[in-house]
Order: C-alpha cells, then structure tokens, then sequence
C-alpha cells in the first residue's frame, strides 16, 4: 500500500514543494508556542468567539453529567492542540459546534420555544408552486421509487460528507479540507439555528395529523422511510426519525443544503463533472418530497443558504484549483482569490473606464469638410483591420489607412484571475 501510495501520489511531488506536507509531530509545545505568538484578525475574533460562545452554551444546557462534559471537552481541547490531530480537528470546529447544538436541541424547555407552525409551509408552497408538491410525488408510491429514494436521502447523505472530505483532500489543492470543513459546518450550524427559531411540520405531520396544531411532545415520524423498514426488516429509520432531536425542523432543508454543499466543493474541484453533481442534488430534491420529509420550498431554502456560504467561503477561503494537476501533493505553491483585483468596482488606472475621456478622443483631420472628414481610431486594443460605419443619417467616412496617426497613450490589460 504505501509503496502504492508513493507511486500515484507522492512521485508527482515537484523537487522542494513541502505546502502539501501534513503535521506528523505529537509535542503540545509546537502548538502552544504557535498560541502564544497568534495575532487574531477581526474576521477570527468574531469566528471564534462565535463558535466559543455557543459551545459555551451547549455546554451549559445540555443535560449530561458535567464529568462526562468536561471530559469530552478536554480530550477535544487535546486533539486541538497535538500537531497531527489539530490539522484535522482544528479546523472542523463548525462541525462540532453544529454537532453539539444539534443533539442538545431536543432537551431545549418547550415554555421557551417558540409555537410550531403548521400551515406556513404549505401555504407558501402553494403560493410558489400552485400546489403542494411533496402531496403528488407521494402519491403513488411501489417498491421500486422507494429504494430508488432512499438511496440519496437514507444512505448518501450519512456517507457522502466523508467521501467528499477524501476526495478533495487527495485529489483537490492543500487546504480545500479546511474550507469544505468550514463551510459544510457553517451551513448547518446555521441551518439548525434557523430549524429552532422556526420550528415547522414537514409534509408527514400534514398526513398523519392534518392541519392540527403541534407541539414537542410528539415524536417525530420516518414518513415514507417505513416502507424501507419494512421492505428491509429493520427498525432503523423508524427509530431514528421518532426520536429526532430536531423533529420540526423542516425549514431549511438539510439534506438539501448537504448535498448542494457537496456537489458545489465538488463542481469547483472537478468542473467537468458539474452535470453529475447537478443530477445527485435533483435526485435528492425528488426523493425528500416523495418521502414526505420536506416542502419544495425547504429544498430552495436549504440549497440557496449553502450557496450563499459557499461564495463567501470561495473567496475568502479557498484556494485556486488548477484542473491541470493531479493531487494535493502535486502542488508547488496555494494560491487564493485576490479580491481585490477581482472586483470590478475597484478602480485602477488599467481600467479602460477609469481613462480620461480626453485621451480616448479621436483624431480628426479638420483640413478635410463635411463628408470627407475621417476619424483615426485610438487603437486602445490594438487592432490593425480597417474598420467603417455608416448610418442613415450621417456619411462620415472611417478609412483609417488614409489618415494620420494620433498619438494616444496605449492603454494596458488586467487580468481578472
């Protein structure tokens, strides 16, 4: 294996390049020493101190024992600060924190939650859509579109979030982990936040209750995810889904916002598989509804929240791919977004609309009258061709080989990588 390994992954490493090189130290001291000399920007004060403060009240909350909790967070503390663990776990903080929020929902006291609502969601949808989209898909339902739903929704969405993080760390530029840890956390630590601030029914609630109010003493419901069980002879789904910890959580979409998260890092790291990434994301869309786990409108939600948070992670994050190359370790160099020059508002004197109007001004030769007058082009792309005009209301003539030649100052191209 390692020979393997060294054979399709390490031989394409250029002479000298060590930006793909992995922490393989266990001293504490190394990462204490890096502590000690860490300048914080304003952007990492407000990122930690947001992820700190709600790990802070997970913490409080949550219903453990406080030996268990403080053990949990010392040896997560540990991983923090061992080089070869902290690489990993360091940098998947937002995972965490969503974690930790997520399974300590449910012990939330229902006299400080907000109702639960129960007409919205299908009410907008059918606003939007005409009608209730989840309703038709679910109608008629055989063997066959059940597993073909529950592959998406009940296996790849477990597994998918690990098969990706693989693959873009072997095959994407170093550091891509980090920012899919980043974003895929953010994602759906916000996307919980949101589930509890607005607590609604998803489509199976409509179906076994009606339009009847809710509230948290119920259990949640595997809605069309039973079949499976049964088809399959296990209890797996129907046990996990009525004890969820977030069993009104349909609004935003998770299992949308996941796979649309998924096929973004993935569309970036290997755009010529951008159609089979758009497909799995429809897959998924298709087999939510027809599982009765979710509006089309919590689908839209969900996957308009994991854009969002994948622009400001590409341009703030992540580094430049070069599709030309096959591995993380045949990288010599990381380069990221320059924002700065990628902004067309910003101005610059390369900028052909930040030149005075005076020096783009043609020449014209004023000895000549009427329609005989031409104009000299200021040759600001530096093209050679002749080049003509007419209109129904003027004649100028535009034959640029007989006039002479204004001398205008050649104007310079930037490049928007």
């Amino acid at each position: 294996m390692a020979n393997l390994f060294r054979k399709w992954f390490l031989s394409q490493k250029p002479a000298g390049s060590d930006v793909a090189d992995l922490q393989t130290s266990l001293d504490i001291k190394i990462s204490l020493r890096k502590l000690r000399n860490y300048n914080p920007t304003k952007k990492e004060i407000c990122h930690y101190g947001f992820l700190g403060s709600i790990m802070l009240f997970v913490f409080i909350t949550n219903p453990a024992a406080w030996i268990l909790k403080i053990l949990f967070f010392s040896t997560l503390g540990l991983f923090f600060l061992i080089p070869l663990t902290s690489q990993f776990f360091f940098n998947a903080l937002p995972i965490f924190t969503w974690l930790g929020l997520y399974f300590t929902s449910n012990y939330f006291p229902a006299t400080v939650r907000p109702p639960i609502t129960v007409k919205v969601l299908p009410a907008v949808e059918t606003v939007l859509y005409g009608d209730n989209l989840s309703d038709i898909l679910a109608t008629s339902t055989n063997s066959f579109l059940d597993l073909l739903a529950w592959i998406p929704y009940g296996l790849f969405h477990f597994g998918a979030p690990f098969v990706v993080a693989a693959i873009l760390f072997l095959f994407g530029p170093p550091t891509i982990l980090q920012g899919y840890a980043f974003a895929f956390g953010y994602m759906n630590l916000i996307g919980v936040i949101m589930q509890n601030v607005f607590p609604a029914a998803p489509p199976w609630y409509k179906i076994l209750y009606g339009l009847g109010s809710a509230n948290y003493g119920m259990h949640g419901s595997p809605g069309g995810l039973a079949r499976i069980d049964k088809l399959l002879h296990i209890n797996l789904y129907t046990s996990a889904f009525s004890n969820s910890s977030v069993i009104f959580g349909a609004f935003p979409s998770l299992h949308s916002g996941c796979a649309t998260m998924e096929a973004l890092f993935f569309s970036y790291a290997f755009p010529f598989l951008r159609p089979l990434f758009i497909f799995y994301v429809c897959w998924l869309w298709w087999s939510t509804m027809y599982l009765t786990h979710h509006y089309f409108v919590d689908l839209m939600a969900g996957s308009v929240l994991s854009y969002v948070i994948f622009l400001y992670t590409k341009y703030n994050h992540l580094p430049l791919v070069d599709t030309s190359l096959f591995c993380r370790w045949s990288y010599s160099k990381v380069e990221t977004y320059d924002k700065e020059r990628s902004n067309p508002l910003n101005a610059s004197l390369d900028d052909i609309e930040n030149v005075p109007l005076s020096t783009m001004d043609t020449a014209i030769d004023l000895s000549l009258s009427g329609d005989e007058r031409s104009i000299s082009p200021s040759y600001i792309f530096d093209r050679n061709s002749n080049l003509s005009r007419s209109s129904a209301t003027s004649n100028t003539s535009l034959d640029l080989q007989n006039e002479p030649f204004s001398p205008v100052p050649r104007l310079g191209t930037k490049r928007l990588d």
